[in-house]
């Protein structure tokens, strides 16, 4: 059944990251520098990760905050989600991330080109700019994104009132490691909202490709070994402490 009440919510959270996100980026490099130095990293990095947990905290209850196709893809694939309503959190978060990143082109129209808009500028010279490894590196620090995403929200078991936080902590850890490689997307709406607003398309398919097999991959190993074997287990105990009829 559609719920478009969820819909919104995953337009909403989608734009609040797109818009703190680029933000920190337009301002610790744009304004105060033209160069990432550590300080900026970690300013960007908490911009990102302090995002995703408010807005899961915000809006878990009502979509799940998902606030990515990267998250939204594996949870269609493991079937957590049905694929009429995955479609439309898809393009919810899509048309969040675009008002977004058309919000920070009126308002800082001259700062916020001299980045991109916050847009991911693919593979950097660490990586020797390799597609490849590029690739390698989103579709990595996805698999770990989407992995606390299922262990710490869809587990059952999972400890309770905890998941914004462990979720929010590893955004925090992947932008910390992943910005100075590939600017650290993980989410394709994260990128796409900025690059349409900014025409920047270089490498611009490793930000989908990388993400979404990331999270697949880890979705349906963490959904096979752990979650559905937990779920089976504790069906068998409720149906064995129920009374006989």
């Amino acid at each position: 059944m559609p719920n478009p009440r969820a819909y919104l919510a995953e337009a909403i959270a989608s734009y609040a990251l797109v818009f703190f996100g680029p933000l920190s980026i337009i301002m610790a490099v744009a304004h105060f520098g033209e160069d990432l130095d550590t300080q900026s990293v970690f300013f960007i990095s908490l911009a990102h990760g302090g995002t995703v947990a408010l807005m899961i905290y915000a809006f878990g209850h009502i979509s799940g905050a998902h606030i990515g196709p990267s998250v939204t893809i594996p949870l269609m694939v493991t079937r957590k989600i049905g694929v009429p309503d995955g479609i439309a959190y898809i393009a919810s978060q899509l048309v969040g991330a675009v008002a977004a990143a058309a919000t920070l082109k009126v308002i800082l129209p001259e700062l916020g080109a001299r980045v991109n808009f916050g847009t991911q500028g693919g593979p950097s010279d660490v990586l020797q700019n390799s597609a490849a490894s590029g690739l390698a590196v989103e579709a990595i620090l996805t698999f770990f994104l989407v992995l606390t995403v299922f262990m710490c929200a869809v587990h059952k078991r999972a400890s309770p009132g905890w998941h914004g936080f462990a979720i929010g902590g590893m955004v925090f850890l992947v932008h910390l490691v992943g910005i100075p490689l590939t600017g650290a997307s993980v989410n394709p709406a994260r990128t796409f909202g900025p690059a349409l607003v900014s025409g920047s398309w270089e490498f611009h398919w490793i930000y989908w490709v990388g993400p979404i097999v990331g999270g697949i991959v880890a979705g349906v190993i963490m959904d096979r070994l752990f979650v559905r074997p937990d779920e089976a287990k504790a069906s068998k105990e409720a149906r064995g402490d129920a009374p006989e009829a």
